[in-house]
């Protein structure tokens, strides 16, 4: 099995390759520089590992929630090279793929990544027999009204956390055994879900892929700031 793959949904831009077994990986904390680097990366990986486009099975993707520019380049990219070759795509949360950044005995993760607007992408998921399981749906929301279940304790994994302040990791502290408020999601963890992903026949045609916005607005109205600028000058 042959998967390339592409992370471009937060600051950090990574690119993956997974040839039989073996990955390699590009990655960089590069804002801004996300079109620029990742086909590079790509033809990079692929001549390293001595493969050719048309050797790929399949094309993953971190489908967001995000950055709206980074969650559309990946698509875009693994679009048109999916397009070009005849090969479906594997669309893959960023949250889930940033709970794999957890430490390996942490069986509940809450991942969330900083939505900006002081809003932050949330999702809770639970380990069961190895694998990874949402529980409930993906959300972007204010940081004071994340909830964790009664009497469950959970890893928080990723920028959300520091985001606001750290309001996050205040709000929940009696329920977080740690946080890693630095974590960031990578295309070779993504390639870990997207591998038997595609062993499970759950590879989709690229027209079918969707990216998770999770929310219509990419900036705050004047009129919004305005209110925001207010409120914090008020407390």
């Amino acid at each position: 099995m042959k998967l390339l793959a592409f992370e471009t949904a937060t600051e950090a831009c990574s690119v993956a390759l997974y040839v039989d077994g073996q990955v390699l990986e590009r990655f960089e904390i590069a804002p801004r520089r996300h079109a620029e680097l990742s086909l590079p990366w790509a033809e990079a990986l692929l001549a390293e590992a001595g493969v050719a486009r048309s050797q790929l099975d399949a094309i993953a993707l971190g489908r967001g929630p995000g950055a709206f520019t980074g969650v559309r380049l990946a698509i875009a990219i693994a679009q048109g090279i999916a397009l070009a070759l005849d090969r479906p795509l594997l669309p893959v949360s960023t949250l889930q793929v940033l709970a794999l950044r957890a430490p390996a005995d942490a069986d509940q993760v809450l991942s969330s990544i900083d939505a900006r607007m002081g809003e932050v992408y949330v999702a809770r998921q639970v380990r069961v027999d190895g694998q990874w399981q949402l529980q409930g749906e993906e959300a972007v929301c204010a940081p004071d009204v994340v909830t964790l279940p009664t009497g469950t304790r959970w890893y928080g994994v990723g920028t959300g956390f520091g985001a606001a302040e750290g309001l996050l990791a205040t709000r929940l502290q009696g329920q977080l055994v740690g946080v890693d408020a630095q974590a960031l999601p990578r295309a070779s963890d993504l390639l870990t879900l997207a591998v038997p992903a595609f062993a499970r026949g759950e590879a989709v045609a690229p027209e079918r892929v969707e990216p998770a916005y999770l929310r219509n607005n990419v900036a705050l109205t004047l009129v919004e700031q305005q209110a925001a600028r207010a409120a914090k000058q008020a407390t």
